[in-house]
């Protein structure tokens, strides 16, 4: 089995193993992430995710040494696929392009490359280890981003830079990755994972419905006009202020979480 949940109250690690291919993803992997991650999302105990390659690698792209064995008119690492079991769609790289309620944290270790460095974009929130790095390797040959790299880069780091990036192919190491904004932390090597689901079971304690408003809103709103957004903010977040924030705001009024304090919550 190349994919396996590791569970710590409501924090999952999702972790995909082919070390032995730098964790590049083959149809079964990409089937057993999907299929990971549409089990998190469905299971009301589950509040946060993080998402490991183990061996010192996040992914390495698409497996070439498995689409090389194809046949020239095979598509099928081209297609999206609609399970009609969880009524989402499967992409070439598994769950890029799952919409989840709830927050993934990627644990980058060595090489997110290629569609790798899609699936590290898919998640909300990415930890790199300072000698990773991504770079849309698939330039040299010819193999087009597929898993929402063209989509999701240009809005995590605008599109001049986005273009860069995807027209060189050229490798971006942790610390540029953190300072354009692909990364938002990085930390020693082999503390990704460690990193990640610290910050996990942080996210993890606050208020969910409210936590989960908020995070959709940014999504659903990315684009909008302005005063189109504001209505969506509006209407997607208002109920919380009932069914949480008002209990929330009892907690304070008896004393917790005074001056700041995100301990005693």
């Amino acid at each position: 089995m190349t994919v396996r949940i590791e569970k710590n109250g409501p924090v999952w690690t999702v972790i995909h193993s082919r070390y032995e291919a730098r964790n590049a993803m083959d149809p079964a992997s990409a089937r057993a992430l999907f299929e990971a991650f549409v089990e998190f999302d469905d299971d009301p105990d589950a509040s946060v995710a993080v998402f490991w390659g183990e061996g010192g690698a996040f992914c390495a792209g698409w497996d070439l040494k498995h689409a090389a064995s194809l046949d020239d008119d095979d598509t099928g690492v081209s297609t999206l696929t609609f399970d009609p079991e969880t009524k989402h769609l499967r992409a070439p790289m598994g769950p890029s392009r799952l919409q989840l309620s709830k927050p993934v944290i990627a644990a980058v270790s060595g090489p997110a490359v290629a569609g790798g460095m899609e699936l590290a974009m898919w998640a909300d929130m990415r930890v790199m280890e300072e000698t990773a790095y991504m770079g849309v390797y698939c330039r040299r040959w010819g193999v087009p981003l597929i898993d929402g790299g063209t989509v999701r880069l240009s809005r995590l780091v605008g599109e001049g830079r986005a273009m860069d990036l995807i027209l060189t192919g050229r490798q971006v190491m942790a610390e540029e990755c953190e300072r354009i904004g692909l990364a938002e932390y990085v930390v020693a090597e082999g503390q990704a994972r460690a990193k990640a689901e610290e910050l996990a079971h942080e996210i993890a304690r606050f208020p969910q419905q409210c936590m989960q408003a908020d995070r959709a809103s940014v999504l659903a709103t990315y684009g909008m006009p302005e005063r189109e957004a504001l209505q969506h903010e509006f209407e997607n977040s208002s109920r919380m202020v009932v069914e949480e924030g008002i209990a929330g705001a009892r907690r304070f009024s008896a004393g917790a979480g005074r001056s700041g304090d995100f301990n005693n919550i």
